[in-house]
């Protein structure tokens, strides 16, 4: 399935419309209010709680979001949704509940975070929830990861789901515990006709990048991570379809 045109009519706003200086931590079911408020898509990212549920939230690590120690994926739904998000009001919300909020209103892109550590093959049970949280959803939808595999493990599980792979130059100052080789061979975006992907969000200090350039000549849709002012936006537009952004009206 094609990326839906709606994902490129609007600006995407990343882990949704987030200001925590005006209680909308990232991720949170305020942030997502005020991205759907104002009309733009949004992005949100997932990981695994405990009893293997789909939790919007970016990192593994619950400290610097929640000023709580410990991994994401060593606690329950349940403990998950009582903790409070930085700056906010919220607790951390499942996919089942980001979905019901939005319910089809504007354009959701979902991010799977790597859950193996290394971008390896060692996935599958967030995929599965996730997939398991969207079966009855009926708004528009595309699905995303940086690891392949976890983009190959969609496709198998909901081939009728768009999906793409999030990429980037991949330097070694950004990725320090990932195996040259591994870096390597992301940068060159191998496995997008593995994975069945139908478009990239890729960084934007790196769209000129000549498979980026080959993609786009090749009529895939061109995203891009993370736009942060008018300036950004403009200069990405020159090459990017649509853009992903925070910190700023888009």
């Amino acid at each position: 399935m094609t990326l839906p045109q709606i994902f490129l009519d609007r600006p995407v706003a990343h882990r949704a419309f987030h200001d925590a200086a005006r209680g909308r931590p990232e991720n949170s079911i305020a942030a997502i209010k005020a991205a759907i408020d104002a009309g733009y898509g949004i992005e949100i990212d997932l990981q695994l709680s405990a009893d293997d549920q789909a939790m919007v939230f970016h990192d593994y690590d619950l400290s610097r979001l929640t000023g709580v120690k410990g991994p994401v994926r060593q606690r329950t739904k349940r403990d998950l949704a009582a903790i409070t998000l930085s700056g906010g009001s919220d607790g951390i919300p499942t996919l089942v509940d980001v979905l019901a909020l939005v319910a089809g209103r504007v354009p959701l892109l979902i991010e799977i975070k790597d859950q193996d550590g290394a971008m390896g093959p060692d996935v599958g049970t967030l995929e599965q929830a996730a997939v398991t949280a969207l079966a009855d959803y009926a708004g528009p939808i595309a699905l995303m990861s940086f690891n392949p595999h976890s983009v190959a493990a969609l496709a198998e599980l909901a081939p009728g789901l768009p999906r793409g792979l999030t990429t980037c130059a991949y330097g070694a100052a950004d990725w320090p515990l990932l195996p040259k080789d591994a870096r390597d061979h992301l940068r060159q975006i191998a496995d997008f006709d593995r994975t069945g992907s139908t478009f990239i969000s890729h960084h934007a200090n790196d769209l000129t990048a000549d498979r980026v350039q080959a993609l786009k000549s090749a009529g895939v849709p061109i995203l891009c991570w993370t736009i942060r002012s008018p300036e950004e936006e403009a200069t990405a537009r020159r090459i990017a379809d649509n853009i992903t952004f925070e910190n700023y009206p888009a």
